[in-house]
């Protein structure tokens, strides 16, 4: 009988234990901590990442007073935007840079849901942002702007780096979405020519 009944406790025992494999999660105990992931640092979909400057680059001076802007038809991804004379032009179609050494501007447009307040935060990824997102009005539609900054990685030979400051707008019309990055190396003041660039985006 002693043998009969410490084998029944023990089948007993087992079935409880058992029950734990139905996928259901039993509840922390008073005193545990549940561990959630840490949130994503990727950028949203369809969205570029944060613009990044090169070591290797000499950061330029301020755009001049009396630079020279000339205008980009960009027919295929259906928007003008003015540009400084002189910049080197890389890329076509839905997405064009500027550069003039480190000063950088880049035009990437992409079939994307209206942006908010909150996809323009996820859209620079792990960038630092430097001033929160914001709704403005561009050419009498709305936008957002955030402003982030970047760090280059190390120069080869000085093992300077170069710090960035980003202004990103992102605008929307139709089903199609530009994000215009601004890039100014830190110490260099391009307030007014960016002011002039990003007023004269037009959707077409």
């Amino acid at each position: 009988m002693r043998r009969s009944a410490v084998a029944l406790i023990l089948l007993v025992a087992g079935s409880t234990l058992g029950c734990g494999g139905s996928g259901r999660h039993a509840a922390p105990t008073a005193g545990s901590t549940a561990v959630s992931a840490p949130p994503s640092t990727a950028p949203a979909a369809n969205t570029p990442g944060a613009l990044q400057a090169e070591a290797n680059a000499t950061a330029a001076g301020d755009i001049p007073d009396n630079q020279v802007f000339l205008v980009l038809h960009n027919s295929n991804a259906g928007y003008s935007l003015k540009y400084p004379e002189g910049w080197a032009q890389r890329g076509s179609g839905d997405r064009v840079i500027f550069r003039d050494k480190n000063n950088i501007v880049r035009i990437a447009v992409a079939a994307a849901a209206p942006p908010t307040l909150g996809s323009v935060r996820r859209g620079i990824g792990g960038a630092r942002i430097e001033s929160p997102p914001q709704r403005m009005t561009l050419s009498g539609r709305p936008a957002y702007k955030v402003v982030y900054s970047t760090v280059s990685a190390p120069n080869a030979v000085t093992g300077k780096r170069v710090k960035l400051l980003v202004d990103r707008y992102e605008l929307w019309n139709g089903g199609r979405r530009a994000v215009v990055d601004l890039g100014t190396p830190v110490g260099v003041d391009n307030v007014d020519a960016y002011r002039l660039m990003i007023e004269s985006f037009r959707w077409r």
